[in-house]
C-alpha cells in the first residue's frame, strides 16, 4: 500500500528540452558527464518501488533561458505545457512546478497567469539566478508580488554559479557549487526583504537548505552589523529562514537533516528523491536511508511527517 509520499524535489527530462539545451551548448550540463536518461515508466517505476503517490516535476539547470527572450518564453511553454499533460494524463501521480523564462521579466509575467489559470500549476520553480541575476535583485520584485499575490509555492533549484569556471576547480558543479549557490541565492533574498515583503509564498529549499543551516547565524550577525537602522526592521534573518521549508534531496543521512532540525521544526521538512538527476539506484539507497533514520516527532516516521507537511501545501493532492 502507497505512503502517500509526495516528491517535491522530481525532475522531467524531455526530449525536446534536451535536443534544444544541447544545441544552446549544454551537452555536459553543469559539469556533468552528460543528460541522464529519463521516461515516464521509468519515472512511475521508481516511485511505485518506493511508494511515492505523487512526485512534483520540474526542469532542472540550466533551465530554460539559453541567453534569448523569445526562445525562452517558447521553450518555458512547451515544457509546461508537456508537463500539464501528463499531470492530467496520470491523475494523482504527477504535480508541476512550472518553469519562468527569468531573466525576463515581462515573458515571466505572462506565463505565471498562463501556468496558473490556464495549466493548473501547482508552484513555479527558479533557478538559483539566470545569467547572474540573484533572486534578491530588485528588477524581479514584480515576479515576486505576483507570486505573493497568488500565495505560490516557489521551489528554488541550484545552477552553476557565475564563477564556477574557477570556483569548482574542475569538478562537477552539482557536487559542492550547487549548495553554495543555494546559500548565495536564499541569502540574497534574506538580505533584500524579499521573503518579508512577499509573505504569502511558500518556498522550498532544495538539499536539505545547502549550507543554510550552518550558516543560518553568521548571515544573522551580518545581517544586523549592515541593516542596523533599517525602517521597519526586516525580520532576524533566522525567523525568515525558520519560515521556509526544506526538502531531503541528496545526502540527507547521517549528517544534513540533523543540521538543518538545529534551524527549522519539523513541520518544515519535505521529502525530495531528486529523480531522474540521481540516478535510480541512489535514489533508492537515500529512500531507504530516510526509512532506517528515527522521527523527531513521536509517533511519526519520516514518510508520514513529510506527507503531512506536503499535503498543508498541497491541499488538493491529499492521498
Amino acid at each position: 500500500m502507497s505512503s502517500g509520499l509526495v516528491d517535491v524535489h522530481a525532475h522531467l527530462l524531455p526530449d525536446f528540452y534536451v535536443q534544444q539545451a544541447t544545441a544552446a551548448g549544454h551537452a555536459h550540463p553543469d559539469g556533468m558527464g552528460g543528460w541522464p536518461s529519463w521516461s515516464v515508466t521509468a519515472h512511475l517505476d521508481l516511485m511505485d518501488r518506493n511508494g511515492i503517490e505523487t512526485a512534483m516535476l520540474s526542469i532542472s539547470s540550466p533551465g530554460v533561458h539559453f541567453g534569448d527572450d523569445k526562445t525562452a518564453r517558447l521553450l518555458a511553454r512547451r515544457v509546461n505545457e508537456y508537463a500539464a499533460e501528463l499531470t492530467r494524463d496520470h491523475p494523482g501521480r504527477f504535480g508541476n512546478f512550472v518553469s519562468l523564462p527569468l531573466p525576463d521579466v515581462d515573458g515571466t509575467l505572462e506565463e505565471i497567469p498562463w501556468a496558473f489559470d490556464e495549466l493548473g500549476a501547482d508552484g513555479v520553480a527558479l533557478m538559483t539566478h539566470t545569467h547572474g541575476m540573484y533572486l534578491g535583485d530588485e528588477r524581479l520584485d514584480p515576479v515576486f508580488a505576483e507570486l505573493d499575490r497568488r500565495r505560490a509555492v516557489v521551489f528554488l533549484h541550484p545552477t552553476s554559479p557565475v564563477c564556477w569556471e574557477r570556483s569548482s576547480l574542475g569538478r562537477p558543479r552539482p557536487m559542492v557549487e550547487y549548495v553554495f549557490d543555494t546559500a548565495r541565492t536564499v541569502t540574497d533574498l534574506v538580505m533584500a526583504g524579499t521573503l518579508t515583503r512577499h509573505p504569502n509564498m511558500r518556498v522550498i529549499v532544495p538539499h536539505c537548505g545547502g549550507t543554510i543551516p550552518v550558516l543560518a547565524d553568521r548571515i544573522n550577525e551580518f545581517m544586523k552589523l549592515l541593516l542596523p537602522l533599517q525602517q521597519p526592521p526586516t525580520t532576524d534573518a533566522v525567523q525568515q529562514l525558520r519560515g521556509l521549508y526544506y526538502d531531503m534531496a541528496g545526502t540527507a543521512f547521517p549528517r544534513q537533516v540533523p543540521a538543518l532540525l538545529k534551524l527549522v521544526d519539523p513541520d518544515r521538512v519535505l521529502f525530495g528523491s531528486d529523480y531522474c538527476w540521481t540516478p535510480a539506484p541512489l535514489a533508492d539507497a537515500h529512500i531507504a536511508a530516510i526509512d532506517a533514520a528515527e522521527s523527531p516527532v513521536d509517533g511519526t516516521t519520516w514518510r508520514s511527517l513529510t506527507t503531512v507537511n506536503a499535503t498543508r501545501l498541497f491541499p488538493g493532492r491529499r492521498p
